[in-house]
């Protein structure tokens, strides 16, 4: 008997997720906890495992489909497609050994025209097709039956319907002119039409839309403003210098700069507390705990998961907490939890060579702290030019919430204490 293949529980207020690939087709075997598809939602991907051993059956659902919690996508069926796959050929080759003779002879023979032995079905495509595959070839106006399948027994995949599609996309080549080439003269530009063969058209991720559509949000519901400052980081380089060993043997865990920057943000949080709060309508929340969002690049775009109770942690805490999530992120085994809510965010740009920028809020947060590239620059202290390791701040603000001189002094904060880490640890 078949077995229904479920959207299972998405998390909290998470109601619906695009199909972003199967993993697996129609007709191949599946194991008990074998992952099946792997599902996109606004904040993660995940993915969804067989509950028993068997065939996949059928695909309900194709690649690039909304679906809600509880929906079938698919069924998972008894038997072993391996074995299928094994006793096809061993059918083809017993149907070649048959005398000609004994083949009734018709005009249609070999034409795929017989249809009361299934002949038809499989000769024409269709029947080696998924219902998302063959959806996909009646799209483009593809003949499966001139489609060589690379699945198991000859299965017709997406890939397989893709790359014919990409085939007859390509125009001929232009036919050879007797005319010799003439030295020194410029050759025709390609035309226009060609262009279309160098064009790949690629599915934007659930995720990267909704990203797209929540920083488009972001700028127009805040009034968003940035001011920026720089720091002399020379105190905190050599404090990790002399530090990073003995603080890894000790810890585990590796000394970097976040951990400076999230404590100063701490403690700016701390003495400007509109910072750390949130608009809700005539209302402004102001929380009194600090959960950190750190932004990480993965391959499917920017995410922001969220470091809790920051302010409790230690040195050694924080560099964990941050490692983990990274870790997480770019492994793809980010919890919803792991990006709910959030206080502040820190976005580090310097480590792709950023210079300066000025990030854009993660809403429903009135403010962001841009960290950039830290590079030697010339600077005047005391009346004389030193060369100093220095960084430009940027801090981006909801001018809603903050006024211009809280926020010039929030960053201002942060660059006191990072140019003093010592007293970071009066602030922790």
């Amino acid at each position: 008997m078949a077995a229904e293949i479920h959207v299972p529980e998405l998390g909290e207020s998470v109601a619906d997720a695009t199909v972003g690939r199967w993993l697996k087709q129609e007709g191949e075997t599946v194991k008990s906890g074998e992952a099946l598809v792997e599902l996109e939602t606004d904040k993660i991907n995940f993915e969804v495992d067989a509950e028993q051993d068997g065939v996949l059956e059928s695909i309900s659902k194709a690649e690039g489909e909304t679906v809600n919690v509880g929906e079938v996508i698919g069924t998972i069926g008894e038997g072993d497609g391996a074995e299928q796959t094994e006793e096809q050929p061993q059918a083809e080759d017993e149907q070649e050994e048959q005398p000609r003779a004994e083949q009734p002879e018709s005009e249609g023979e070999g034409s795929g025209e017989e249809t009361s032995n299934g002949h038809r079905e499989l000769e024409d495509g269709a029947g080696r097709a998924s219902p998302s595959v063959r959806k996909l070839a009646q799209e483009y106006k593809v003949d499966l039956a001139e489609v060589s399948g690379s699945g198991s027994g000859g299965r017709i995949t997406r890939d397989d319907v893709e790359r014919l599609i990409r085939d007859q996309s390509r125009p001929a080549a232009p036919e050879a002119t007797e005319e010799p080439e003439r030295d020194g003269e410029a050759q025709p530009a390609a035309s226009e039409d060609g262009r279309a063969a160098l064009e790949e058209r690629v599915r934007v991720s659930r995720r990267r839309q909704t990203i797209a559509q929540r920083l488009v949000e972001s700028q127009q519901t805040a009034a968003m403003l940035t001011t920026f400052n720089e720091v002399d980081m020379r105190s905190v380089m050599e404090l990790r210098k002399r530090r990073k060993e003995s603080f890894q043997e000790r810890t585990g865990a590796r000394l970097g700069f976040m951990s400076f920057f999230a404590k100063a943000a701490i403690g700016a949080l701390k003495a400007f507390p509109k910072v750390n709060a949130e608009l809700q309508g005539s209302e402004l929340l102001l929380k009194k705990y600090y959960d950190i969002g750190v932004a990480v690049s993965t391959d499917q775009g920017l995410v922001v998961p969220v470091l809790r109770d920051a302010d409790r942690k230690s040195f050694a805490g924080i560099e964990r907490g941050i490692a983990d999530l990274a870790t997480k992120a770019r492994d793809g085994k980010l919890t919803l939890e792991d990006l709910r809510g959030g206080t502040f965010t820190i976005t580090n740009g310097g480590i792709f060579g950023s210079l300066v920028s000025t990030p854009i809020l993660t809403m429903p947060q009135v403010a962001i702290l841009g960290m950039h590239k830290i590079q030697e620059r010339p600077v005047v202290i005391d009346g004389e030019v030193a060369v100093r390791p220095m960084m430009y701040l940027a801090l981006s603000y909801d001018h809603r919430v903050i006024d211009g001189a809280e926020a010039v002094s929030f960053l201002v904060r942060i660059k006191e204490l990072v140019e003093d880490p010592e007293s970071l640890l009066l602030e922790g």
